[in-house]
């Protein structure tokens, strides 16, 4: 997926202050996936937009998109149910985007076993 930075961005260089989201925990219950969060949202302009479970080899099991910001809720957890994870896998991974800085290079390790 192609991240494209809000026309407002180039205009208003303070936007890009709030970074990248932070991963802060995991919680794996079968085909539930419970995430936290941590992002500086501001606003519509700027605030963490989605988050994906990957598999070892990095192909999406599951997308959780986040339709609004969270400016009063600091960390904030989402589910999302029907993730196939394999029965056999030992990890996955978990990564996290904003509307500005779009997906982070960090990747997010849950050990599985």
């Amino acid at each position: 997926m192609k991240c494209f930075l809000h026309p407002a961005f180039l205009f208003a260089p303070a936007l890009a202050l709030a970074g990248e989201p932070e991963i802060r925990a995991v919680d794996v219950d079968a085909d539930r996936v419970s995430v936290t969060i941590l992002h500086d949202d501001d606003g519509w302009e700027h605030f963490a937009d989605a988050w994906e479970v990957l598999d070892a080899n990095g192909r999406s099991l599951g997308l959780r998109t986040l339709y609004h910001p969270h400016v009063e809720e600091q960390p904030f957890t989402r589910m999302l149910v029907g993730v196939p994870i394999s029965e056999d896998a030992d990890v996955i991974y978990i990564q996290a985007r904003c509307s500005v800085d779009c997906w982070s290079d960090k990747r997010f390790e849950v050990r599985l076993r």
